[in-house]
């Protein structure tokens, strides 16, 4: 956000909105081709499924039985949420993150993917109507 202002302090106050968009939308797409590239590249070494930032559940587990069972359900329920939306298309994805967890409205999404807001509702649509199937009453 400071590089936003510092490099777009002479534009007028009205055009911050959308550049902030674009530059978000860029970085997402970023980190969605690091993401693929990284994968490519790892996915034949041996034990690169086992992702070196997970936590072992057995050590972040609670005390309590009961509270460590729900806690591990929940994190494989959150586990199963992730992978499934790693699955959706590019747009699909953008347009669910930013709808269901970055809390944006349709209109601050369009602008945000630079798109129109019907396309909006369709690629969140159809991304919620997958993550549905996918992961039936979990969600």
């Amino acid at each position: 956000m400071f590089k936003l202002a510092r490099n777009y302090s002479a534009r007028p106050p009205e055009e911050w909105a959308p550049l902030f968009y674009r530059i978000l939308q860029n970085r997402i797409r970023d980190g969605q081709r690091r993401r693929q590239v990284r994968n490519r590249f790892f996915a034949w070494l041996p034990g690169a499924s086992a992702r070196e930032d997970e936590v072992d559940p057995v050590e972040t587990a609670p005390a309590d039985e009961a509270g460590a069972v729900e806690r591990l359900m929940a994190n494989e329920a959150l586990g199963r949420l992730e992978q499934s939306i790693a699955q959706l298309p590019a747009r699909q994805q953008e347009a669910f993150m930013l709808r269901a967890l970055g809390g944006f409205d349709v209109a601050q999404t369009a602008s945000a993917m630079g798109c129109s807001e019907g396309s909006v509702k369709t690629h969140y649509s159809r991304a919620v109507h997958t993550l549905r199937a996918e992961l039936g009453d979990a969600w």
